[in-house]
């Protein structure tokens, strides 16, 4: 018999279920700050954060990662660089790496395809320019282009040292097109191409050197 709180008893067995109970909440809230987790969490920090013994912490973490292990999920729990983080699997490397590499190819955000027609259109081009016209940092977006082969860097402006954009032949590849001579005319295909092209027109004002304000929205 065991006495529980307010003075009453109760046998092993109908104690075991809270003793359960408190375990699986144990486990969990280490998930869920797992979960949210940017790098590696020590079992100190999680003991700190669930306020539980670090013995009873790490003992949580050694079962879950034999869990996952045992039940065969597609993530892994370990014990990395001095903190716990979950893993993907080496199984699974190839899928996706498949994945990522396909969708980089495939898929590009609003804010992508904005910056790559304004660079389509008046290159070369700077990248404070491309900013002017969107009203928005590029910067992230221009790494993504870059980095996806559709723009390139084609040397400085001679006047002010700004570095210039154009696009690549794998973008007239992706468009199906035989040259630059080749893209369809602006105004047909944006409300208000006829305010963009006065805008890019007037661009020759404004100084390469502008800074450009931060916005989440092109990282």
């Amino acid at each position: 018999m065991s006495e529980v709180p307010g003075g009453a008893t109760t046998s092993g067995a109908e104690s075991a279920p809270a003793v359960e109970r408190s375990a699986v909440q144990l486990a969990a809230d280490l998930e869920a700050l797992l979960l949210l987790a940017t790098e590696p969490l020590s079992a100190e920090l999680l003991a700190e954060a669930v306020d539980a013994p670090t013995g009873t912490v790490l003992a949580a973490l050694a079962d879950l990662a034999r869990f996952y292990d045992e039940t065969g999920r597609g993530f892994q729990l370990r014990n990395v660089a001095g903190g716990w983080r979950y893993l993907t699997r080496p199984e699974q490397a190839e899928l996706i790496s498949r994945w990522v590499i396909e969708g980089q190819q495939n898929r590009l955000s609003q804010a992508s395809l904005e910056t790559l027609a304004v660079i389509a259109y008046s290159q070369p081009v700077s990248r404070s320019r491309v900013a002017a016209v969107r009203g928005v940092n590029v910067d992230g977006v221009v790494r993504t282009l870059l980095a996806r082969g559709l723009v390139v860097e084609s040397g400085h402006d001679e006047t002010t040292g700004a570095g210039l954009l154009s696009t690549t032949d794998y973008f007239l590849e992706r468009l199906g097109l035989a040259g630059l001579a080749d893209l369809p005319p602006i105004a047909p295909h944006l409300p208000e191409a006829a305010d963009l092209e006065a805008e890019l027109a007037a661009l020759a004002i404004i100084p390469d050197n502008v800074e450009d304000s931060d916005d989440p929205r092109t990282h």
